[in-house]
């Protein structure tokens, strides 16, 4: 049986800026933050003082609004939540946080963006980010490590998990093997997914070809060995079938598991702390 460390953190609302923008692949680009100009760097609301340890910790990312271009905080409530502004627009969205650094006495983070016009407000604003623009970001709440003792990594998913994938390659001993299945868009380059994951053994797959690619590369598999540990991360639709599989057919426990749905086809801001399968919700 796995066990994975948990760690709870104040949920700090940090004001930050754009530091750098690096255009990754097609339709990917990553935002550097450091802290807004005259920030103390030793305050709790600093970067310096943000911990994510963990291979899926995530920021929620406030942003301004679309119409306005104000950028409307949230605060720290009484009960440790978050407590948004009345009367203005307030929208946030969870993203992974890709890296965290300090670079000559500053603290950095990375957070990966998957584009998709200005379908959305998170795309629309990280397609035009530039050095300079403003956000906060608050949390992580909460840090969930690696399972001790695992001897193979088998990571699932698409372009929105690749950032999480990428992180649980790092996160892992460089004994141990890991496999990666990785559904992709045609504006995604596979050098960079590869170079992504590292020393992964990596399948691509592009959507284009259709659904339910995921649960047949995982099926072709042939089940988990021991000591063996899953990660699924991206589009729901498409992980629930194989989440399925896993749980029901080869009856594995959630303890050798970690699925997510990232987002879901025709869902505006999917919640990824609900359950991957509302059928099944363990």
């Amino acid at each position: 049986m796995f066990t994975r460390s948990r760690t709870r953190f104040d949920l700090v609302p940090r004001r930050v800026r754009v530091h750098a923008v690096t255009e990754l692949t097609g339709s990917m680009r990553r935002t550097t933050f450091r802290d807004v100009d005259g920030a103390d760097p030793g305050a709790p609301t600093s970067l310096a003082a943000l911990r994510a340890p963990g291979p899926e910790d995530h920021v929620k990312v406030f942003l301004p609004d679309p119409a306005t271009g104000e950028l409307h905080a949230p605060t720290t409530a009484p009960d440790g939540g978050l407590q948004r502004p009345t009367g203005v627009v307030s929208i946030s969205r969870d993203y992974t946080v890709r890296a965290t650094r300090t670079v000559d006495g500053v603290a950095e983070l990375d957070v990966d963006w998957v584009l998709h016009g200005d379908e959305g407000p998170a795309s629309a604003w990280a397609a035009r980010a530039a050095v300079g623009d403003e956000v906060v970001l608050a949390g992580p709440r909460g840090s969930v490590g690696v399972p001790d003792g695992v001897a193979r990594l088998t990571l699932v998913g698409d372009e929105t998990g690749l950032p999480a994938l990428a992180r649980w390659v790092r996160s892992t001993g460089p004994q141990v093997p890991v496999t990666a299945v990785v559904e992709i868009g045609d504006d995604v380059d596979e050098e960079f997914v590869e170079a992504e994951l590292g020393r992964a053994e990596v399948e691509i797959l592009y959507r284009t070809d259709g659904p339910g690619q995921l649960e047949t590369a995982v099926r072709s598999l042939g089940g988990l060995e021991d000591g063996e540990f899953l990660v699924a991360l991206g589009e729901a639709g498409e992980l629930v079938p194989v989440r399925r599989y896993l749980r029901r057919e080869l009856g594995l426990p959630a303890e050798r598991l970690s699925l997510a749905g990232y987002w879901r086809r025709g869902t505006v801001n999917l919640d990824h702390h609900l359950p991957l399968d509302p059928s099944d919700p363990d």
